[in-house]
């Protein structure tokens, strides 16, 4: 799992990208909510999160930077993921701020790493992007 130990991949919502299905993907692969955003999905490059007017304003790195987090965008899409992908970007933010992004991402590196060949497991289909393992 080379690209969950890129402290870059982490999203400023707190997604890590190094386990979202458009960065795993071999076709139209996504760089990362970080990366260029030529040939990136519209819906990465129009982002109401990473566009978010203090980001670009104060140059924020993280959402738990702003004083309005967590803002209604942040706990809409919250919501979905612990809903849908038993994931949650509040936490992980919180996370990132407690530990520290070095140790959030050594973290995330264990709990997305799959145990029976080392792949990645895709947040989004629960399963080793390598061998096809289920995440327990």
């Amino acid at each position: 799992m080379e690209s969950s130990n890129d402290l870059s991949l982490i999203a400023p919502c707190g997604m890590n990208c190094g386990i979202c299905i458009a960065y795993l993907r071999d076709k139209n692969k996504c760089p990362g909510c970080r990366g260029s955003d030529i040939n990136k999905p519209v819906t990465r490059t129009k982002c109401k999160i990473k566009n978010c007017p203090p980001f670009k304003r104060d140059k924020l790195q993280f959402c738990f930077e702003c004083e309005k987090f967590p803002c209604d965008k942040l706990k809409h899409l919250d919501e979905r993921y612990r809903t849908k992908y038993n994931m949650s970007m509040v936490e992980n933010l919180e996370n990132i701020k407690e530990l520290s992004l070095k140790e959030f991402v050594k973290n995330e590196k264990k709990r997305w790493t799959c145990s029976e060949c080392g792949g990645t497991i895709c947040v989004h289909r629960r399963y080793c992007y390598s061998c096809g393992k289920k995440k327990e």
